[in-house]
């Protein structure tokens, strides 16, 4: 047998889990009636982050933590059929989106495969203005029918404090 990859460092793991697991009677509609957008960014362990164990929060992560037409998708979801009503976006320091643009990397990806990602990577150069464009574009969903309770904070990857967006 080779070496260990890391679904089997996974499943290893998710056995131990399993031994000790107690949370069969989580509910379904979180108890914090509450959504939280966050980057995909392996420094960001959103449960640890915001006191959170399962059950409490929906969370919904992507590159850069960035409102997208999914992102939309699964926060209607979230409210209309799973009763959340307040939502915190946590973009973070150091992010690698704001590292390159759409067009540079489109460019590469075009020369390397022939083909150009038809969709938005969603890059940024202000940390802070993207919080807020996010912000916006949850507030300017009509699907998403409770948009007055969002905040959007900074988590910086060097001190572990969330700083909010205003």
């Amino acid at each position: 047998m080779g070496a260990k990859t890391f679904a089997d460092f996974c499943l290893e793991n998710n056995r131990r889990h399993a031994g000790n697991f107690d949370k069969a009677d989580a509910p379904a509609h979180p108890r914090y009636k509450a959504a939280v957008v966050a980057c995909m960014d392996a420094r960001i362990e959103t449960g640890r982050l915001l006191g959170l164990s399962e059950g409490d929060a929906h969370v919904i992560r992507n590159a850069g933590g960035v409102v997208t037409d999914d992102v939309l998708r699964s926060l209607l979801i979230s409210q209309r059929l799973l009763g959340t009503e307040e939502i915190i976006l946590v973009q973070h320091t150091e992010c690698g989106m704001l590292t390159f643009r759409d067009d540079d990397l489109k460019d590469e990806i075009e020369a390397d495969t022939g083909l150009r990602p038809s969709f938005p990577l969603e890059s940024f150069s202000h940390l802070e203005e993207n919080v807020r464009r996010s912000i916006r574009r949850i507030q300017a969903c009509p699907f998403i029918p409770v948009r007055d309770r969002i905040r959007g904070f900074v988590y910086n990857v060097r001190t572990g404090l969330l700083e909010e967006v205003l």
